[in-house]
């Protein structure tokens, strides 16, 4: 008696135009990861935003954004992934426009943070579907490069995006660009993927959800009040205090709950908890070199907008250059060879802080500054995403989603940290030098040169601390 075998499924004929409807998803949201970077500083003059209040409109979107992406991964298994893409699609497009029309800086921070959690609910379903439907190492290595290309570009063309928006048509369409793009990409998802059965008896753990974001937030708030208030604050002490205890909570919550917000084993795997730590210690540089090199541009060399926006096209071109590289290398070289590759490149660039002056040119060193952060983004983010989703199981939304949680708490903890560093320093220099000429502006550059001095160091450390955790073994490819 013959015993009939049951062939496997074809694989969906529409996966390739469904990786493009969600990748244009998420350059949407990684592009507004940075886009208000070189609007900044008009919306702040706009809205009388403080130099505090400034650098929350960057910091509120990555605390949202990464806070509640884990919740957002849960959600998926709850509700769909397809109907997660398109909410959080339509729910983005309207904080867009709240944000556009923003007349006081409450407005604005409003509709930054509620980018962010409809963000959160958006990208852990497109890491989800891209590792559930591309499960032959060279499909998954080739969508995973255009996902990887997709993301890391973004950020350069954010900060380009601003710099036209902003010196054309007024920086509040850094915020209305968003709707036509959401517009596209939901009748993408809605053609080209399928709806899928939901997971019975998924549950949402709240109280994780809870006990992280606003563990993170205490944490970054008390690092930003670090600069402002001192070390030794009552307010900055209780809110570093409280956010370590709140995270506390979170991992002995996680270790003993049946449906935990973020299983312990995703993250305690070498190869995956190597990457997650990459992702958020590459993170933590090259947002706050963002942030500091916009405001060097505009506000020290007094570039315009415009100008500012183009300067940033050769980090653009090294991640596209970095990214074709990493994938033909994925399958072949060990994760860690790249995750530690891209993390000494983004060292290096923040080292090259230290060379700023008033006068510097765009050739040295903000040119090869440019080129080696986009190299180490795309040397970090290529392996990270394959190998967070690979045989992850019925984890993988919550696994793909701890990639871009990783990088948005390593963005608002960068900018918080190495911000407060920079403040301090050029505190310290504009008390030991009041009679300088170009007073303001030495001060400034110098602090600048110290936090990168210091991010490098971290990222050298990171990096020496990847090597060990993810041991000579995996690939993204296997």
């Amino acid at each position: 008696m013959s015993t009939a075998v049951t062939a496997p499924a074809p694989p969906d004929s529409r996966r390739w135009r469904a990786l493009g409807a969600i990748a244009v998803g998420q350059f949407m949201i990684a592009v507004d990861a940075t886009i208000m970077n070189i609007s900044l500083p008009s919306a702040q003059r706009v809205l009388h935003l403080s130099d505090s209040g400034a650098q929350w409109v960057i910091t509120v979107f990555a605390l949202c954004y990464g806070g509640l992406l884990l919740l957002g991964g849960r959600l998926s298994d709850l509700i769909g992934r397809r109907n997660c893409l398109l909410i959080g699609l339509a729910g983005f497009a309207a904080a867009s426009v709240l944000g556009g029309a923003a007349v006081n800086p409450a407005m604005l921070l409003l509709s930054r943070a509620l980018q962010g959690l409809f963000g959160a609910l958006f990208t852990p379903s497109a890491l989800a579907l891209l590792g559930t439907t591309f499960t032959t190492p060279a499909e998954r290595g080739k969508a995973f490069g255009i996902y990887g290309t997709v993301m890391g570009s973004s950020s350069g063309i954010g900060l380009m995006l601003g710099g036209v928006l902003t010196d054309t048509l007024g920086w509040r369409w850094s915020m209305y660009v968003s709707v036509p793009i959401a517009v596209a990409a939901a009748v993408g998802i809605a053609h080209a993927v399928r709806p899928a059965p939901r997971l019975a008896g998924t549950r949402v753990d709240v109280a994780g959800a809870v006990l992280a974001t606003s563990g993170f937030m205490a944490l970054v708030f008390g690092l930003t009040r670090a600069g402002a208030d001192g070390w030794s604050a009552p307010l900055t002490l209780g809110c570093l205090t409280a956010g370590v205890a709140l995270l506390a909570l979170f991992v002995l919550l996680e270790s003993r709950v049946t449906q935990p917000l973020l299983p312990l084993r995703v993250v305690l795997d070498r190869s995956r908890g190597s990457a997650y730590l990459a992702v958020l210690c590459m993170a933590v540089g090259n947002f706050a070199a963002f942030f500091f090199l916009t405001f060097f541009m505009q506000n020290v060399l007094e570039l315009s907008p415009l100008v500012t926006g183009l300067a940033f096209l050769p980090y653009t071109a090294a991640i596209m250059l970095a990214v074709r590289l990493a994938r033909r290398l994925l399958e072949r070289a060990p994760v860690r060879l790249l995750l530690c590759s891209g993390l000494l490149s983004t060292a290096l660039a923040l080292a090259l802080f230290g060379l700023l002056r008033l006068d510097s040119g765009y050739a040295f060193p903000l040119l090869p500054i440019l080129v080696l952060l986009g190299a180490g983004n795309g040397w970090v983010l290529v392996p990270a995403n394959g190998t967070a989703t690979l045989n992850a199981g019925p984890d993988t939304a919550v696994a793909g989603a701890t990639v871009m949680t990783s990088m948005q708490i390593g963005a608002s903890l960068g900018i918080a940290l190495l911000g407060t560093a920079a403040g301090t320093a050029t505190a310290a220099f504009l008390g030991s030098h009041p009679a300088a000429t170009d007073l303001a502006g030495r001060a400034t550059v110098h602090g600048y040169g110290v936090a990168g001095l210091a991010g490098a160091a971290f990222l050298c450390l990171a990096a020496l601390t990847v090597f060990l955790v993810a041991g000579p073994k995996g690939s993204g490819g296997r």
